[in-house]
């Protein structure tokens, strides 16, 4: 069975956030299981373009309402990954040194229109479209609706919404830029008086998907707008929860750590990754160290934390080490507390792949105080490398991480994302840390649980197989 990925975002190629990491994991983990799975993805300029030499397969132009752009498929001469990457350079509108900008709507129309018309040049084509978010969102309405790709609309189409609070909206002034459809269908691509690549994709595709259960019906819910879409459409929508690639975060091979463990030599290990956060931070090794990693922004509780940790901190009974970027105002917040925190506090602004294996690595608690958190794979990195979490219980934080008050629990939960309750959590996880045998305990236990992405992978398969 011949799979192809539509992604704007993969691992190592480019990433913005967790959904490179499931592109770049989940073919692989695909092929594996004896599927034929690759990925098309825009070509940008970035550090890894300009590190491999690259091989043009097709040219052609791509028109967007009569403009002629023109493009290029590319692959790697030599391909270390475990997957075949197709790459779609448009050189007026995708090469840049940036994923995703202001201009993203032309830039992604050219990119979804320019793969289909090289698709529709293959002697061997696909068995299923695979599409990511609302970058390949019009993908399953011109499969099924535009007239130049009726030869290919036969071919099953599943789209994967790793995150439902972007959906690309743009104005019907564009309408043109589409390949030609019949006009009495115009409704499939409409939500709320605009084209919604998103909810044409929900309206479209053959399957839905999300990347964990619990996201899925927390969407039918609340999905900015999209949410009674969903409900009628609830017979095709199905929730899977994403993996993590076990061969790149695995403590024992991690060549980032500054030294590697396993479960059977963790406290050794773990502590000298401690210990050189701690000299390299200028904090306190004999307390629990609690991080954060991710982007300042309001849907991972970003903005509470400079007033958590300033409350928490007085106490001098924890460090904490943040390493994120974002909004403006919460990196200054963040970055004010250092001066009056030193030894016990530090952040990063920024982001750094090294630093986050080694604080996965060395750190005692992972906080990830999310409002929305589809699946989330800190938690799952966190756990691989012995890190309890600290998490909201939502979407995916709600099917991994279970309360370690309760039967056979191991991470710290909270219900809502305030103030009040994330202090809480972490005064649980301080308390928890006071407890070593208990701890220590924890931490070999949670680095056994399996979130790799062999099920997850099987999974797809089984449904690829219903509708194929």
């Amino acid at each position: 069975m011949k799979i192809i990925h539509i992604s704007a975002e993969c691992y190592p190629i480019a990433k913005v956030g967790g959904l490179a990491d499931v592109v770049g994991a989940l073919p692989k983990y695909q092929n594996a299981l004896g599927l034929k799975s690759s990925v098309i993805m825009p070509f940008y300029d970035n550090k890894f373009t300009a590190d491999n030499t690259f091989v043009s397969v097709y040219k052609s132009q791509v028109l967007l309402n009569e403009v002629a752009h023109d493009f290029e498929v590319l692959i790697l001469k030599e391909n270390s990954l475990d997957f075949d990457v197709f790459f779609i350079d448009v050189p007026s509108l995708l090469f840049k040194d940036y994923v995703y900008s202001f201009d993203d709507t032309d830039r992604f129309l050219a990119f979804q229109i320019a793969a289909l018309d090289w698709i529709l040049t293959l002697d061997e084509k696909p068995n299923i479209f695979h599409c990511h978010d609302h970058h390949t969102g019009l993908v399953p309405f011109m499969l099924q609706e535009s007239f130049k790709y009726e030869s290919l609309n036969k071919i099953p189409v599943i789209t994967t919404i790793h995150n439902a609070q972007y959906q690309g909206g743009f104005g019907y002034d564009k309408l043109g830029f589409i390949p030609e459809f019949d006009k009495e269908n115009v409704g499939l691509l409409d939500w709320n008086g605009q084209i919604n690549p998103l909810a044409a994709a929900i309206k479209c595709a053959w399957r839905v998907t999300t990347v964990s259960p619990s996201y899925m019906e927390e969407l039918k819910l609340e999905a900015n707008g999209l949410q009674d879409l969903l409900k009628a459409e609830s017979q095709k929508c199905v929730g899977i929860l994403n993996g993590i690639d076990a061969a790149v975060w695995n403590p024992e091979k991690d060549e980032y750590l500054i030294s590697n463990f396993s479960e059977k030599n963790v406290n050794l290990g773990r502590g000298k990754n401690k210990k050189w956060l701690c000299e390299t931070f200028n904090l306190d090794t004999s307390k629990p160290l609690f991080a954060f990693i991710g982007r300042l922004v309001y849907e991972k509780g970003s903005d509470l934390l400079p007033e958590v940790f300033q409350t928490i901190l007085k106490e001098k009974n924890c460090s904490i080490l943040l390493l994120g970027s974002g909004n403006k105002e919460v990196e200054e917040e963040l970055k004010a507390l250092k001066e009056e925190h030193k030894g016990n506090y530090d952040a990063f602004i920024g982001y750094d792949e090294k630093l986050s294996h080694i604080i996965y690595g060395g750190a005692d608690f992972l906080l990830m105080p999310s409002r929305v958190e589809p699946c989330g794979l800190n938690q799952m990195y966190s756990l691989r490398y012995g890190t309890i979490p600290i998490v909201r219980s939502t979407g995916g934080l709600k099917d991994t991480v279970v309360d370690i008050a309760n039967e056979n629990g191991f991470g710290i939960c909270h219900d809502e994302v305030t103030v009040a309750e994330i202090e809480h959590a972490i005064q649980r996880g301080i308390t928890l840390y006071k407890d070593q045998d208990k701890f220590k305990k924890t931490r070999k236990y949670i680095m056994k649980i399996d979130h790799s992405w062999d099920a997850s992978a099987s999974e797809y398969i089984e449904l690829y197989k219903s509708i194929n």
